[in-house]
């Protein structure tokens, strides 16, 4: 029972992106090991999802690799690529690094990309709205005509009734 918990509660999910605590963790890689269901639906779900992410991957601006290289020397390029030595579940007795494990990137390009969906609608939006402000006009200035036509029309026939006393 508690694995069909498993399987309908977004736990798995969490799992794979990371969310889950240390002791859900260790639970989880429990039942992982014990039940090949949750295991086959976990893969299912791993797979699903990468090919979601590739599917919806956003592509970095053309020239970014070639500056990060030019930033970063051919020594640090190799200390990332060296292999994760075998012992590494042992704890280093080593100080931890002060520096940050990333790199910096400037990117000279300020401008706000936009998918191209939205770009149709804001152009639609922004005809519409020029649309309707001329109509807007255009009816404001057709009423006031006619508002002064009636003015007009009233004072002509204060002017020519008969007065009766």
């Amino acid at each position: 029972m508690k694995n069909y918990h498993y399987l309908t509660n977004g736990v798995l999910e969490a799992y794979l992106l990371g969310l889950v605590t240390e002791h859900e963790k260790e639970e989880l890689e429990q039942v992982l090991a014990a039940d090949e269901t949750v295991l086959s639906q976990l893969k299912e779900l791993e797979t699903e999802m990468e090919a979601y992410f590739l599917r919806n991957a956003v592509p970095p601006p053309p020239g970014i690799r070639e500056k990060i290289e030019l930033r970063i020397s051919e020594t640090e390029i190799k200390k990332w690529e060296q292999p994760i030595p075998e012992d590494s579940n042992q704890k280093s007795t080593e100080s931890p690094s002060t520096e940050p494990q990333y790199i910096n990137v400037e990117v000279d390009n300020t401008y706000i990309r936009v998918h191209k969906h939205w770009k149709v609608a804001f152009i639609a939006v922004f005809i519409l709205s020029k649309i309707f402000l001329i109509a807007g006009l255009y009816y404001y200035f057709k009423a006031n005509s006619l508002e002064q036509e009636v003015t007009r029309l009233k004072a002509e026939t204060r002017q020519t009734a008969p007065i009766n006393r």
